[in-house]
């Protein structure tokens, strides 16, 4: 099936005429035979959008209920089986009543589009997510309904309808937008000229964009290279060199001249992989272009004006600027620079600005550095010397014998010898020299600088031509090889370095340990040198900042990180040629910094999460469960003051028996609350010491509101332990009330055993149980077992009890009863050789019932612990 075509009308503000334009092209293909239907389409009570709709066919709508109101929206399903040409959908953004197909009515019209309908819809450019924020800065309402972007993006059809701020406001003030009531509030605020002005212009600005990259597409498709002059466009040709700060302001400055205006910086490396610039310097410019609001690109190429021009006419840009040649003028005379070559290719549809800075003709770029060392140049120089002179002295005896073209074959050989050894200066050094001598010594006339033969010219000349174009090849070879060597040790280096890092759990440490190694250094630090004040963040073994700080400058290197960071080296100063490797190893500590900065952030923003999920879970539980009591208090004793009606004594008794159940009710809650609160302030105290299981087990089972339910037995070897009667006593009472709330019909069984130097009071019931994998579950705060809605509390029982547990040094656990539950198993220390006690129930009888107050309120479901001491507790309903 042909999917359908999605055309969109795109308007700045509310009532400049979209849905108008939609229903127009409605009744134009309806007036040409095509089956055109209205999905839906809102009039807002204006009279000219109904007036528009009569003659269309406009689908029923469907009536949805929502918190108490009744509510239309397109009847998706309807429009689907009636399947038309066209489908008019008015407001594209707009967000659906719970319950349909689709959230957004965007995703209807794309089922539409799916089923081959054609689609005419509208919205307006706040809408749009990308520029949602922006439009909340301009008028200060935030929008909540909004299309993605690509959405609107891909219709076939974007057709913006403007209307200057004026004429709208002159719109609004005559009734035709909002009733008269609402005609001034929204002139004075959002429909203000200021606001209407620039929503207006961020709608053309983004439709510009969109006409932008349809122009791209057609160049492409038709293979057009030629620059089409349509919008301002320059690109900045960077060398690497620190001069790309001025190119760049110029840049930015011609860009700004024109509306729309963009600047490309673009920066070039050589193909064959070797380093081209300071990578800190490199960093700089791209940092510096995002801030005078162009982008940066990096491109490969063999011959950086060949790059430039070719990214230049790929973008369609109009302008080009390039920096005065850092080569000094005899180097470019020899060989034009990269900004020649632009000029020369950039033909007559780019425009090339040539701007001066203050490195202009000072010698070589950034990319040309010497490949001999400094030792193997003065050694040329002295065998440049020598080597002719010995080579002259050996064959003037021989001349008689020896013939011109083997004489020039030998110094020509000798000047080979010497660019091997010291380069280029060096061997046309020895050319010249060696060209004098054969001419003194061996071309007659001989003693003189005079040449009779015209052939022994020619060999003269060529002799030096030859000799200049071997030493040009072995100094391009020598310093080739240099960068290859410099650039292989780098990328080994740093290679390395990056694999081992990512899985190094103290990244500076390793860091550090990698800068002794490579820079041959004794110690090294990060130190940060501004900000809060001067510290170490990190250090290897035996740095000092005060002695670093002493040391004379010779013996430190110090190398920024960024603007509060610095990379210390302690013993010896980094080479030049390692200078490059030093600011990479920077940018791996900037890095790290950056890492361990967003994880901080990071485990903040979860913490702060963590806790306003807590907190508003803890509001909405404890809202729920404070209502429920105090209504009941409220009602009963409401009851017993109204003079209206007369209670029986029994009547009287309930009533107020209701009251004390409340009243428990709430201590229960406003107990656990605060131990909640304690546990998580750290300020729980537990004073633990010696006591006998029954003096706890028996008031807490006697104060349970069904305690027949409840089976006991304290053997007489695990009676006695250490703890706190007061938090074992909320201990029990909350597992107590756990298990008898979600222990079914059976009843619970307390038991209890020793372990070795521990004793463990079993609390065992016949429930549904829980899977093994969610007991941990339980023990959540704000938390019921699979997140149950039934029941009443706040989820906090367990957790509680497992913190007030642990605060005396002891464990709760869960485990299966057999048969069938779950049993709660407090673990407690043992008393050492205690004597026995004698329960006061006999094995295996049912505790002694009497009245006891309302059992403790069930916790209500919360989202998330409020504390990871005890974050990891469940309960089934928990108590």
């Amino acid at each position: 099936m042909t999917r359908g075509t999605l055309r969109i009308y795109l308007g700045a503000a509310p009532g400049v005429g979209k849905t108008m334009a939609m229903l127009a092209e409605g009744r134009r293909r309806a007036g040409r035979g095509t089956d055109v239907v209205v999905g839906f389409c809102e009039t807002h009570g204006r009279t000219a959008t109904a007036v528009a709709l009569e003659g269309l066919e406009v689908m029923p709508r469907l009536r949805r209920e929502y918190r108490g109101a009744t509510l239309e929206e397109m009847d998706l399903d309807a429009v689907l089986r009636r399947a038309p040409q066209v489908a008019l959908v008015d407001e594209l953004a707009h967000t659906n009543v719970p319950g349909g197909r689709h959230e957004k009515r965007w995703q209807d019209v794309e089922d539409l589009l799916a089923a081959g309908i054609d689609v005419v819809s509208t919205v307006n450019i706040q809408h749009l997510e990308s520029l949602n924020d922006a439009a909340f800065a301009i008028t200060g309402v935030l929008q909540r309904e909004t299309v993605p972007d690509v959405v609107v993006r891909r219709a076939e059809q974007v057709e913006l309808i403007d209307m200057a701020p004026e004429a709208l406001r002159r719109r609004m003030a005559h009734g035709n937008v909002y009733k008269p009531e609402k005609v001034d509030a929204a002139l004075a605020n959002y429909f203000r000229q200021g606001n209407l002005t620039a929503l207006r212009e961020l709608a053309l600005l983004w439709l510009a964009d969109r006409v932008e990259e349809s122009l791209t597409a057609y160049r492409s498709d038709h293979d057009i290279v030629g620059t089409w002059p349509t919008r301002h466009r320059v690109v900045v040709a960077l060398s690497g060199g620190r001069e790309g700060a001025t190119l760049l302001r110029r840049a930015a400055r011609i860009a700004a001249r024109g509306s729309g205006g963009e600047m490309h910086a673009v920066f070039v490396v050589r193909d064959d992989g070797l380093r081209t610039a300071e990578a800190d310097v490199v960093s700089g410019l791209r940092r510096l272009t995002e801030e005078l609001g162009g982008t940066f690109h990096t491109v490969s190429g063999p011959d950086a004006a060949e790059a430039v021009l070719h990214y230049a006419r790929g973008v369609n840009a109009d302008q080009i600027v390039v920096g005065l040649s850092r080569r000094s003028r005899a180097q470019a005379m020899l060989r034009p620079g990269t900004g020649e070559r632009i000029i020369a290719g950039s033909g007559e549809d780019i425009d090339v600005h040539v701007v001066t800075h203050e490195l202009a003709h000072v010698g070589s770029s950034p990319t040309e550095r010497e490949g001999l060392s400094t030792r193997r140049v003065r050694l040329g120089f002295l065998t440049s010397v020598t080597a002719p002179a010995l080579l002259s002295a050996l064959l003037v005896p021989l001349r008689s014998g020896v013939g011109l073209p083997l004489i020039v074959q030998l110094y020509l050989l000798l000047t080979v010898v010497v660019a091997l050894i010291g380069g280029m200066a060096p061997a046309i050094t020895a050319g010249a020299l060696s060209s004098l001598l054969i001419n003194w010594f061996f071309t007659p006339p001989i003693g003189t600088l005079t040449i009779s033969d015209p052939q022994n010219v020619v060999a003269l000349v060529l002799f030096v031509v030859i000799g200049a174009a071997v030493s040009l090849v072995v100094h391009a070879s020598a310093r080739r090889a240099a960068d290859v060597s410099a650039s292989h040790q780098e990328a080994t280096a740093l290679a390395e370095l990056s694999h081992t890092m990512l899985s190094s759990a103290d990244q500076f440490a390793l860091l550090l340990t990698r800068s002794l190694e490579m820079f041959d250094q004794d110690a090294a630090a990060v130190v940060r040198t501004r900000g809060p004040g001067r510290s170490v963040i990190a250090s290897t073994d035996g740095y000092s900042d005060v002695a670093a700080q002493a040391l004379p400058r010779e013996k430190t290197t110090v190398e920024r990180i960024d603007d509060e960071h610095d990379l210390v080296l302690v013993e010896r100063p980094v080479p030049a040629e390692r200078q490059r490797l030093l600011g990479a190893y920077a940018m791996h500590a900037a890095a790290v910094l950056h890492r361990r900065a967003l994880l901080d952030l990071a485990e903040s923003a979860d913490t702060l999460a963590r806790d306003n999920k807590a907190r508003t879970a803890l509001l909405s539980a404890v809202s729920h469960d404070l209502r429920t009591p105090l209504a009941g208090i409220k009602a009963a004793v409401g009851s017993l003051r109204s003079g209206e009606v007369t209670f029986s004594p029994e009547d009287q008794a309930e009533l107020l028996e209701a009251v004390e159940t409340s009243a428990d009710r709430l201590d229960a809650l406003i107990g656990n609350l605060l131990d909640a609160s304690r546990l998580q302030t750290g300020a729980l105290v537990a004073n633990p010491r010696e006591i006998d299981l029954a003096e706890v087990v028996t008031p807490a089972v006697r104060a349970l509101e069904t305690p027949d339910r409840v089976t006991w037995h304290l053997d007489d070897a695990a009676r006695h332990v250490v703890a706190d009667p007061g938090l074992l006593d909320r201990v029990l009472a909350n597992v107590l009330e756990n298990a008898l709330r979600h222990g079914g019909s059976d009843g619970v069984v307390v038991t209890t055993s020793t372990l070795g130097p521990r004793v463990e009071l079993r609390v065992a019931d016949h429930g549904p149980g829980i899977p093994d994998e969610a007991r941990e579950e339980i023990f959540r705060p704000f938390q019921r077992y699979g997140d149950a809605p039934a029941g009443d509390g706040i989820g906090l029982g367990l957790a509680v009890a497992r913190g007030l547990t642990e605060a005396m040094g002891g464990m709760l656990e869960a485990e299966t009863t057999p048969g069938g539950g779950v049993t709660m198993v407090i673990v407690l220390p043992a008393v050492a050789n205690a004597a026995g006690a004698t329960s006061e129930a006999e094995p295996g009888a049912e505790s002694e019932p009497e009245s006891a107050p309302e059992a403790r309120p069930q916790d209500a479901e919360a989202d998330q612990p409020v504390d990871t001491r005890f974050a990891d507790a469940t309960t089934r309903g928990d108590s």
